[in-house]
């Protein structure tokens, strides 16, 4: 598959400035998400996921500071667009649905009004024809264009989870951020929804960035999936290889973490210690504080993301 990325991420930093000094939160990050392709980026909480979704959309704010690198969409720079540019770039080309729909929807507007504003944002139309495209919109992801009257209380977590999918295809973007979408829902509404994304992807075309702690969910839904940890993309690569077959030390502990349903019974093994303090980032490799393979250059040298196998990239001293 030789096509032109359509986003392409080059050497991203994003910073948290605070009176104790300069987190890091994304260091150097590169890669690309084709057309049509779902690409899942996974790793325990505070290891700059969701920094990095925010940063493809611009909608950090002080004390975030996106200090370096470029995000090219379709080969223009994300970070160089001025206001105009930005809000069309917003929504009609790239739409993001957030951790908590409940969060997301204004608790006291209507389902209705809340998808009829995007429409009438971005597109010339009557309200009537932005009603129509919004009870489109719902029969979409499975609700009932009734509900267009009904507030987000009033909806069970899963209906508002869809609503907030169709609010995100409004305007029918080319990639959909979703930053873990399925967290506050069951396992039987998250299969329910994640079977729905994947037919809406199938029918309009689109690609995904999914952010998730759940490798094992990632591992369903995702063409190639990335690992990060304390801001570092550490691994990258297919899916399956990753999910099956992973070669970092830390991949290894996140995929040993997650029970199988089929097979013997094994015993489960966490990853020992805690996150590192990305105010007192170590000399060396990040993860060597937690890491059972940990050797002397560990602790001087930093290691560097590199290709191991055809299109599957590691960053690991060990190799």
């Amino acid at each position: 598959m030789n096509q032109q990325p359509l986003l392409e991420i080059n050497n991203l930093c994003v910073d948290y400035v605070s009176p104790n000094g300069v987190a890091r939160a994304v260091n150097n990050v590169s890669l690309e998400i084709k057309p049509g392709e779902t690409l899942g980026i996974a790793g325990e909480s505070g290891c700059g996921k969701s920094t990095l979704a925010f940063a493809i959309a611009r909608l950090h704010k002080a004390p975030a500071l996106i200090s370096e690198g470029e995000i090219l969409y379709k080969g223009t720079d994300i970070l160089k667009m001025n206001d105009k540019a930005l809000r069309e770039f917003r929504w009609n080309e790239t739409s993001v649905v957030f951790q908590s729909a409940m969060n997301s929807l204004n608790p006291v507007i209507s389902i209705g009004e809340q998808l009829t504003d995007v429409i009438l944002a971005h597109k010339k139309v009557t309200l009537k024809q932005a009603r129509e495209k919004a009870v489109e919109l719902l029969k979409i992801v499975g609700i009932h264009g009734d509900r267009l009257s009904s507030f987000p209380h009033q909806l069970s977590g899963g209906m508002r989870q869809r609503v907030v999918i169709a609010i995100a295809l409004a305007l029918e973007p080319k990639l959909i951020i979703m930053d873990e979408p399925t967290t506050a829902l069951d396992v039987v509404v998250e299969r329910e929804i994640l079977n729905e994304l994947y037919d809406l992807k199938t029918k309009f075309g689109f690609s995904i960035l999914f952010i998730s702690h759940d490798l094992s969910l990632m591992g369903e839904i995702a063409d190639r999936i990335g690992v990060m940890y304390a801001g570092n993309l550490i691994e990258i690569g297919d899916a399956e290889k990753v999910f099956r077959d992973p070669v970092h030390p830390y991949t290894k502990g996140l995929v040993s973490s997650f029970p199988s349903i089929h097979g013997p019974k094994t015993r489960l093994h966490g990853i020992p210690g805690n996150p590192v303090n990305l105010l007192k980032i170590p000399q060396g490799c990040n993860f060597q504080e937690r890491c059972s393979e940990c050797f002397a250059d560990c602790s001087k040298i930093e290691p560097q993301l590199i290709e191991v196998l055809p299109n599957h990239h590691v960053a690991c001293n060990l190799l």
